[in-house]
C-alpha cells in the first residue's frame, strides 16, 4: 500500500495559513537538548512532521527521558548514556548528524552511522570533522560508522573553508563545552543558527556573534535546563507565500518573520506580485500579468536555494522567459523531468534552468525531495485535471499539516492509499 497526494488542480486558493516552527532549528535544537546534564529543557512550537519525532525516538535511545505533545517537547537528559547511533534512524534525516557535535560536547565521544536525508548531490561533512579535529578531537570512519573522541575539548580559532550552516551548528554546540575560548570565522548567518545559540545561552552557554560572519564562544562545564519558543519556519513560509502568488487570491500567511524573507519579497515583487507585509504576516495578491525573473541562491541573506524549487511553478505563468541558477547545490534540479510530464517547457543548462511560458496539465510525478515535493503541489494545484504525487514521505519530513492546511484554503487535495 503507497500513499500518495491526489490533487484536482486549476482551482484558486483563499483565506489564511499559519506558519510552523522552523524545521531546519527543530532539526538541531533537538539534539542540543541533551547537553543538558541537569533540568528539563523545553521547547515549544516545533512542527509536526517525522524528523521531529525521528530525533525524539533517537534521544530516547540515549535513556533520555522526552514527552511530545502539542507541538512541545520537554526533555529530561541526566542521566543520558552514550550508545552507538549507528542504525537506520540515523540514515532517515541529514540533520541525525547534529548528534556529533552535541554528544562530543557532553561525552567527548560519539559513534554515528553516516547521515541520510534528502538527495541533492554531494554534501560532504568535511568542514565539521575540520572542526571537531581543531578543537582536539579524533574522527575515523569504521565499517560505515564515524567514530569520534577526545580526551579534551579545547578552544581555538577555525576558519570554514565554505560557508556551511550544518558546520557552524555542529561545530558550535561541541564548543560550548569546550576549554577556554573558541573563535569561528567564516560561518553561515542563518536565523536558525541564532535560534540554536539562543537556546544554549539560555542553557548556560557564552555564545557571541552568532548571526555575523564571527562566532566567539566561551566553554563551560556544564549545562542547565532551559525553555526556548523555536522561531517561525522562514521556508515553510516562503512556500506557501510563493504557493499563493501563484494559484492565490488575496492569501494571508500568518506567523512570520519578514526580514528572513526579504531576498524572496524582492523577486516576487519584481515579477508583480504584491506583497502587504505586517510585522508578523503577509497578505499575496496575483498580478494580472507576471514577469520574467532571473534568480540566483545564495548563503542568506541571499536567495534560499530551499526556495528556489517552491518559486518555480510561478514562473510558467510569466510572459518570457525566466531563468533559475543554483550555485548552493548544483544538482537540485531533479523535480524538472517531473515537471517536463505535466507539459512543462524547461531547459536545464549548466547550472541553470530556463523556464519558460507553459499550460501545465496532471500527471502522475514523483518527490525527489522535500521542497522538489512542494513544487509539485504547487504544480499540481495550477494544472488543470488530476495530479498524483508519488514519494510523498519526502514531502511530509519538512511541511506540517499540510495537507489540511491546504485544504483550509480552499485546495482539492487529498492523501490517497493505492495499492
Amino acid at each position: 500500500m503507497e500513499q500518495v497526494i491526489q490533487i484536482n488542480g486549476g482551482h484558486t486558493l483563499s483565506g489564511e495559513v499559519y506558519v510552523s516552527g522552523a524545521k531546519n532549528s527543530a532539526v538541531a535544537l533537538i539534539p542540543a537538548t541533551l547537553m543538558a546534564s541537569s533540568g528539563e529543557v523545553t521547547l515549544k512550537g516545533l512542527p509536526d512532521i517525522s524528523d521531529v519525532k525521528t530525533l525524539v525516538s533517537i534521544l530516547e535511545d540515549l535513556n533520555i527521558k522526552t514527552k511530545l505533545s502539542n507541538h512541545t517537547l520537554t526533555v529530561d537528559a541526566e542521566d543520558a548514556v552514550n550508545v552507538p547511533l549507528a542504525d537506520e534512524k540515523v540514515e532517515l534525516l541529514r540533520a541525525s548528524y547534529y548528534m556529533m557535535g552535541a554528544m562530543l560536547g557532553r561525552f567527548k565521544k560519539v559513534v554515528i552511522g553516516q547521515p541520510g536525508g534528502c538527495h541533492l548531490g554531494p554534501r560532504p561533512i568535511d568542514q565539521h570533522i575540520k572542526g571537531f579535529e581543531a578543537l582536539g578531537a579524533t574522527v575515523k570512519n569504521e565499517h560505515g560508522a564515524l567514530h569520534i573522541e577526545a580526551e579534551e575539548l579545547v578552544g581555538t580559532k577555525i576558519f570554514f573553508d565554505i560557508v556551511s550552516v550544518g558546520a557552524t551548528i555542529n561545530v558550535m554546540l561541541a564548543a560550548t563545552m569546550a576549554k577556554g575560548r573558541t573563535i569561528l570565522e567564516n560561518v553561515a548567518r542563518e536565523p536558525e543558527i541564532i535560534d540554536v545559540a539562543t537556546l544554549l545561552n539560555k542553557m548556560g552557554a557564552n555564545i557571541r556573534g552568532a548571526g555575523t560572519e564571527t562566532i566567539r564562544i566561551e566553554g563551560v562545564g556544564h549545562l542547565n535546563g532551559a525553555a526556548h519558543t523555536i522561531i517561525p519556519d522562514r521556508i515553510e513560509a516562503g512556500s506557501y507565500i510563493s504557493l499563493a502568488a501563484t494559484i492565490g487570491d488575496e492569501v494571508k500567511v500568518r506567523n512570520v518573520i519578514p526580514e528572513h524573507l526579504d531576498a524572496l519579497f524582492s523577486k516576487l515583487e519584481e515579477a508583480g506580485v504584491e506583497l502587504e507585509i505586517d510585522d508578523d504576516d503577509v497578505i499575496v495578491r496575483r498580478p494580472k500579468a507576471y514577469k520574467a525573473i532571473e534568480i540566483k541562491t545564495q548563503a542568506y541573506p541571499g536567495f534560499a536555494t530551499d526556495l528556489q524549487q517552491p518559486i518555480t511553478p510561478l514562473l510558467f505563468l510569466a510572459e518570457d522567459t525566466s531563468k533559475i541558477t543554483e550555485t548552493i547545490y548544483p544538482a537540485r534540479f531533479r523535480h524538472i523531468d517531473e515537471l517536463r510530464r505535466m507539459n512543462a517547457h524547461v531547459e536545464n543548462r549548466g547550472g541553470s534552468v530556463f523556464i519558460h511560458p507553459s499550460k501545465l496539465n496532471g500527471a502522475d510525478v514523483y518527490a525527489s525531495d522535500l521542497r522538489a515535493g512542494f513544487c509539485l503541489v504547487v504544480a499540481g494545484l495550477l494544472a488543470e485535471g488530476t495530479t498524483r504525487i508519488h514519494n510523498v514521505h519526502h514531502i511530509m519530513r519538512g511541511y506540517s499539516n499540510i495537507i489540511k492546511k491546504l485544504q483550509q484554503l480552499g485546495a482539492h487535495i487529498e492523501l490517497i492509499n493505492r495499492e
